[in-house]
């Protein structure tokens, strides 16, 4: 582990100072606006790919070798990553609808047993969210937000149905900066009917952020993620969660147009009523990404 984060750590420097090719597009923050301008963009803040493939061969003829590169297991990695957000701006009034879809997988080939596959990640979350500037300082815009949002799955777990829940919050919101682009707490309400005849109200609070910054040209810096802390079920079903905890921090760095590579560390944290240990999951990688934004709309009132 010690190892792995030296490599990791001299990825993040290294990826800070490698070479870029900067975006042609105009980033909307540098159009000139006023108070009544209607705007809208295609915000493309992720469309990428993370692989890895370990190829053993002749395994078994190594079993006793001290060498661990040639008694492990063939192992293949694949998951991809899309999130985009149509971005409406109007007056003090800021409306986005994304939606996220990464799916995640992989696969051991052990020389002496069959072969296994596991999920790593699945989710698809159509989403939406307006908030209103009642306040602005300094560029940092504060006011009250509603947020509403579907989340499934691509495919059931292996002893659980696909996850299905609408979600629906609203509180305070700051956002807009060129560097907090969204920082909110709010109250929360679930309708989840992962289990169809065991369909389940609950209610909670909801602390999120997504900020991203900008090292040099070419070079970023993000991360985003959520806390969820559930106060009250109408059902009892031993798998919901009590607490849930997602945060991921990442790097870009151009390599051709819009086009990134960089490392990045994903983490889960959660516990399910029925148990008093935390699960988690800890991720560490580097992913190629194609990250862009369209301006699509700037007209006057």
């Amino acid at each position: 582990m010690r190892k792995i984060s030296i490599f990791l750590i001299s990825l993040f420097i290294g990826s800070a100072f490698a070479a870029d090719v900067s975006s042609d597009n105009i980033p909307t923050e540098d159009l000139p606006k006023n108070t009544n301008n209607r705007i809208l963009d295609l915000n493309i803040r992720r469309i990428g790919m993370e692989m890895s493939k370990t190829t053993v061969r002749n395994s078994q003829y190594y079993s006793d070798s001290p060498v661990s590169a040639l008694n492990a297991s063939s192992q293949d990695f694949v998951r991809g990553v899309f999130d985009t957000v149509l971005e409406y701006t109007q007056s003090n009034m800021k409306w986005d609808n994304g939606l996220f879809m990464e799916y995640g997988r992989t696969t051991i080939k052990p020389i002496d047993g069959p072969e296994t596959t596991d999920e790593n990640a699945d989710k698809i979350l159509f989403s939406s969210d307006m908030s209103w500037s009642c306040w602005n300082f300094s560029g940092l815009k504060f006011g009250p937000t509603l947020r509403g949002a579907y989340e499934t799955q691509f495919m059931d777990n292996t002893d659980a149905p696909r996850q299905n829940l609408v979600r629906g919050s609203g509180g305070l919101s700051l956002f807009d900066h060129k560097i907090i682009k969204s920082l909110y707490t709010v109250g929360l309400y679930e309708y989840d009917f992962t289990y169809s005849d065991t369909p389940t109200s609950k209610t909670g609070a909801e602390a999120g952020w997504r900020i991203e910054y900008k090292i040099r040209d070419g070079v970023k810096i993000s991360t985003n993620g959520y806390y969820r802390e559930y106060f009250s079920y109408s059902n009892y079903v031993p798998t919901d969660l009590e607490r849930d905890l997602n945060a991921v921090v990442r790097m870009d760095t151009n390599l051709w147009g819009e086009f990134t590579m960089g490392p990045y560390i994903q983490y889960r944290r959660a516990k399910a009523r029925n148990v008093d240990v935390y699960g988690s999951n800890l991720v560490i990688g580097i992913s190629f990404n194609y990250i862009t934004k369209f301006h699509l709309l700037q007209s006057a009132e």
